[in-house]
């Protein structure tokens, strides 16, 4: 098995700004698997929150390279690596690489029946009129992701729904608020029909969660990397966001999404602004979830070749054969 690393950066359309960050650009790993002709191909971006970065993602499947022969699954994989953005991009390799040697699709692999998917879009965090002049020229998604932390939450908020009073709009705090912010904020975000409130107390102090009764759900990001911290994630949150770069894959967020099924958790699927071949594996997650986020590509100046199909209304075509799966 011949196992190739690249990095490769993709620019921004415009800065994307979240709390703590401002991206200008996508710095991925592409890995490429190849056996007999059969190629398979996988991509990582990493979790910025966890200092992953490109350089440290290939450093670390350089690691494992001649550890992967023919025969590894990508069940064999999780014994070979942690879970981490490197494991994510072998791991969807692999399994792009098992699909085109049994010559089947993903979808018959894993016997599912695939449906079209309506991503939300995300408005990254700017003035509130900013904002508002994104959310209305977005009038073709149905559904928003609002980037927010505790600079003028609720007025970047008020703004967005005013320009768009037909959107369900979910809201990522990406950890910026405290429990006390979030118990001010919570009746503003009822009122104005906020459908759930991503990530919004700091992974590892979120405890005040367990037992408190909030008026719009909750969904775990960051304070819930894989199955290892599932059960508490479980206790504190309405919805889990499977993220394959912090999970570390395909197979560890099939495993997730059974966890969450098994204890009626609503499912949302996110990423980190790869291009079209981060977001199929995402893809396949996506057909358990109720919040579906797989608009990377579009916060990006290009894509990959064969690119996933956006469509008016917020539509995302499924992943042709070209590209994965």
């Amino acid at each position: 098995m011949k196992v190739t690393v690249d990095i490769i950066t993709y620019p921004m359309k415009v800065p994307f700004a979240i709390t703590g960050h401002v991206f200008y650009d996508t710095a991925t790993v592409l890995v490429t698997v190849e056996n007999d002709g059969v190629i398979g191909r996988g991509e990582a971006v990493g979790s910025y929150y966890l200092d992953e970065t490109a350089d440290s993602m290939a450093a670390d499947l350089e690691s494992v390279i001649s550890h992967i022969d023919a025969n590894t699954t990508p069940e064999a994989l999780q014994d070979l690596m942690p879970i981490c953005g490197a494991r994510n991009a072998l791991d969807c390799a692999l399994w792009d690489y098992r699909a085109k040697r049994a010559g089947k699709r993903i979808w018959n692999l894993l016997d599912i029946a695939p449906r079209e998917l309506i991503t939300v879009f995300t408005v990254g965090m700017e003035e509130p009129s900013v904002m508002a002049e994104r959310a209305a020229a977005a009038a073709e998604f149905p559904q928003l992701k609002i980037k927010l932390n505790d600079e003028k939450p609720m007025e970047r908020l008020e703004a967005i729904r005013a320009a768009r009073p037909d959107a369900t709009l979910v809201i990522d705090v990406n950890q910026g608020w405290s429990f006390a912010a979030l118990k001010e904020y919570l009746p503003t975000c009822e009122k104005l029909g906020v459908a759930m409130i991503e990530q919004p107390l700091a992974r590892g102090d979120d405890a005040a969660l367990e037992g408190f009764k909030s008026s719009v759900p909750l969904g775990a990001d960051e304070s819930c990397l894989g199955l290892g911290e599932f059960e508490l994630a479980a206790q504190r949150y309405d919805v889990l966001n499977i993220k394959l770069d912090k999970c570390g894959g395909l197979t560890e967020g099939l495993a997730l999404v059974k966890a969450a099924r098994a204890r009626d958790m609503q499912l949302m699927v996110g990423n980190m602004t790869g291009t079209s071949l981060s977001m199929a594996p995402s893809y396949v997650i996506a057909q358990f979830c109720q919040f579906v986020d797989i608009d990377g590509p579009l916060l990006l100046a290009e894509d990959v070749d064969n690119g996933l199909e956006y469509r008016t209304g917020g539509l995302v075509g499924l992943p042709g054969a070209a590209l994965w799966g």
